[in-house]
């Protein structure tokens, strides 16, 4: 309606001024050019997202007009991806004031119940700043990226760390489901975004939640992200039976795909990438793709007994003394919180890296239980803290230990369910993103897996250890961006017969 308006305004004033327009003149075209253009500032809105993760809140003040033009969907898409990642937007047309009118420089101020001297205002546009000065506002001009980063880090003190982390999805602020799998067993998901599906796949001792900076992120590149809790963790069904939690039941039951979609990209880690590999293998037609965060793939070896092979390696002691039902439910529920903060903590900066292999002087972990020798009030887990800690006790308060470990005790089940494979390649595309300082799947495991997956990528992160998500998960996002936007294209779906 504006750009109609506007143009029979133009036609109007040029014929009684004498002038003649061309015949391609368009001022809703001029517009679409502008808008086609137009790039988002990455490192601003980075900058951005560093400030607010320090405690800042942080808001857009826009002067935009109703988009009912066709290419709205745009608009639509932009405004929804800064509404999840900024405190406030304001969108001069709802609003009703625009700048450099103060009124919307008031409205922002009492919507985010800051103080005139509270805050840093910028804008490309001298004219909007001069009345947010004579409000008490500090204000930056923009003028090239460089120099707006370095004033923005001086007014603020921040910007300094070497990889800001990226937004982190809320519980509270995402969408929650369930999905049967039998009458009477349930699992319950998070999914955020549209597009192709990505499935997310957790592992030990751990949630949906661990996802939590891949989902926004994932989502904002364009792809529908469905983060399952694994069977027998927080809100989905835990059944008592050990062999409900053997690698062929979690495959069969059905595939980790909720809402009957028939085929995904599936990431895994830790038993998640257990999972994923098995799909892989023996549900090859509802596997797009494949990629697996630190866990290996081997082939079962019929050769070498399974649990005489483990035992082999120290480094897996800890999965013997999960045998025996109910003796690690009994250490590891005493105190929840302890047992997190103790296993999940990061490799950078922290002292005692999960699972006792990362102490110097650890004893035989059979001598006594997982946690013996660690405090009893360990300092806060750098990646797992606050709120996100306190979800995480929550949803162990009600599934308790047993589900997540009867995982491990399955162990002849899932090796005689394996023979039965273990001559078949993985086909699809496939991710294996190895870390450096992970003890127990040490990226040496992943060697010659190139024999089994002809199209395997690799990518590996140094400076990581075995919680890849919550540790590096900026690095991570990139890996797993570029890799998915690298997928082929979905083959089209044949057209099925009615007989």
């Amino acid at each position: 309606q504006l750009f109609s308006e506007m143009e029979e305004g133009c036609r109007q004033h040029a014929s009684a001024s004498g002038i003649a327009l061309p015949p391609t003149f368009s001022v809703g075209r001029a517009f679409e050019e502008m808008a086609a253009k137009g790039m988002v500032n990455a490192p601003l809105l980075q900058a951005a997202r560093v400030l607010r993760r320090n405690g800042f809140k942080t808001g857009i003040l826009t002067n935009n007009w109703v988009d009912d033009s066709a290419g709205r969907l745009f608009t639509a898409t932009l405004m929804n991806l800064l509404h999840r990642h900024f405190d406030l937007v304001i969108e001069s047309c709802r609003l009703g004031a625009q700048k450099p009118d103060p009124e919307i420089y008031t409205y922002a101020l009492d919507a985010l119940q800051a103080k005139p001297q509270e805050v840093i205002l910028l804008d490309d546009i001298g004219e909007n700043l001069k009345p947010a000065r004579e409000m008490g506002m500090a204000t930056i001009l923009v003028r090239d990226t460089e120099t707006v980063l370095k004033e923005l880090e001086e007014l603020s003190g921040l910007l300094t760390q070497e990889e800001p982390l990226p937004t982190a999805c809320d519980p509270s602020n995402v969408t929650h489901g369930y999905v049967p799998i039998r009458p009477g067993v349930q699992l319950h998901f998070v999914e955020m975004g549209h597009g192709p599906v990505i499935c997310l796949c957790h592992g030990f001792p751990e949630s949906w939640l661990s996802w939590r900076y891949q989902i926004p992120a994932l989502a904002d590149a364009g792809f529908r992200v469905i983060a399952l809790e694994m069977k027998g963790y927080g809100e989905s069904t835990a059944p008592p039976d050990i062999e409900e939690y053997s690698q062929e039941q979690i495959c069969k039951d059905p595939p980790p795909s909720p809402q009957g979609i028939p085929q995904t990209v599936l990431v895994g880690h830790d038993w998640g990438g257990a999972v994923v590999w098995n799909m892989a293998v023996f549900y090859p037609e509802r596997v797009r793709a494949v990629a697996s965060l630190n866990t290996p793939y081997r082939p079962a070896d019929p050769a070498v007994d399974i649990v005489e092979k483990t035992k082999a390696h120290p480094v897996f002691d800890y999965q013997f003394y999960f045998q025996e039902p109910g003796v690690a439910e009994a250490e590891l529920e005493k105190d929840i919180g302890r047992t997190l903060k103790v296993l999940i903590r990061s490799t950078r900066q922290e002292v005692g890296v999960g699972l006792r292999v990362d102490l110097d002087n650890a004893a035989p972990l059979l001598a006594g239980g997982l946690l013996v020798g660690f405090p009893e009030d360990p300092p806060a887990s750098q990646i797992l803290h606050g709120s996100e800690l306190e979800y995480y006790v929550q949803r162990y308060e009600k599934s308790g230990f047993r589900g997540p470990l009867n995982w491990y005790r399955n162990m002849r089940r899932n090796w005689s369910w394996a023979l039965s494979a273990k001559d078949r390649k993985i086909t699809m595309p496939a991710l294996i993103v190895t870390a450096g300082k992970d003890k127990v799947l040490r990226p040496s495991m992943t060697k010659g897996m190139e024999e089994w997956i002809p199209q395997l990528h690799r990518e590996h992160i140094e400076e990581c250890g075995h919680w890849t998500q919550m540790e590096r998960p900026a690095a991570l996002n990139r890996i797993l961006v570029t890799w998915l936007e690298g997928l082929p294209p979905s083959t089209p779906q044949p057209k099925i017969s009615r007989l």
